[in-house]
This record gives structure tokens, sequence and C-alpha cells, in this order.
């Protein structure tokens, strides 16, 4: 689809819930164009979101590529606005959150430029993303 603004896509299972900490990786197909990247999103059982600072950013072709979870830092996510918001407490203006990834809801994608419209102004194209983790019953 197309989107004027800033967007966020997660995906979930109806029956369970994931625990991404320890080794837990995502691997995705992605292309881009312009300065638009990906960048992973995940949405904890309590509801708050977060985007992550790994981004993928392929112009003019797919590219496969993974990251293991436990290394991306965090900032909390608006999930209306799709921007990032200040993380109460943080030292030295630090944006970086610390999620419990161990309660993990949905995970997903976002791109935080606006859209261009059609044509070469700038997107993002993901192929497939895959999440190896915990699968927790809810």
């Amino acid at each position: 689809g197309e989107t004027e603004g800033p967007f966020a896509m997660t995906f979930r299972d109806k029956t369970k819930s994931f625990d991404l900490s320890g080794g837990a990786k995502i691997r995705w197909a992605t292309k881009s164009s312009g300065f638009h990247v990906v960048q992973p999103v995940i949405k904890l059982t309590d509801g708050s979101m977060f985007v992550g600072d790994v981004s993928s950013q392929n112009v003019a072709m797919m590219l496969l590529s993974e990251f293991p979870v436990g290394t991306v830092r965090w900032v909390k996510l608006d999930p209306m606005r799709v921007v990032t918001l200040a993380t109460p407490g943080g030292t030295f203006n630090q944006i970086w959150a610390s999620p419990d990834l161990s309660k993990v809801d949905e995970v997903g994608f976002a791109d935080l430029i606006p859209g261009s419209g059609h044509g070469t102004g700038g997107w993002v194209h993901v192929g497939s993303i895959e999440v190896y983790g915990k699968s927790i019953n809810r």
C-alpha cells in the first residue's frame, strides 16, 4: 500500500506470544528507495511498542539479512503517530529503552520517513519476515 506518513506494521500469532530473549533472531528480505529504511518493531503483551536501531537499506535489489534481537537497541514508539518517544528517567538525554523481550506479542517493521507517493521518491518493500524465538501459550 501507499502511505503519506511514517508507518509500522506488526504481525502476531493468535494463540501464542514470544520470548525473544537469548538467541532469538529476525530474518527479512527487504528493498528500499531514497533515504527510506526498514527497522524492526515489537509490541509487548502490555501494549507498549518499540522500534529498533537495526536498519536495512538496500537500493535496487531484494536482500536477505538477519540480526540477533538481543543486540538491538530499542526506542519507545508512539503507535498512532509512528514517531519515537522519550524514555522517562533516561540519563544524559538518552532515548534507549529496555523492553522485556520475554513478553513480545507482535513483531513487525517500520519506515519512519513519510512516503512520497508512487514513483522514485522513496519507499520500502519487505518481501518476507521470519522470527526465531520461543513461543509461549497466551
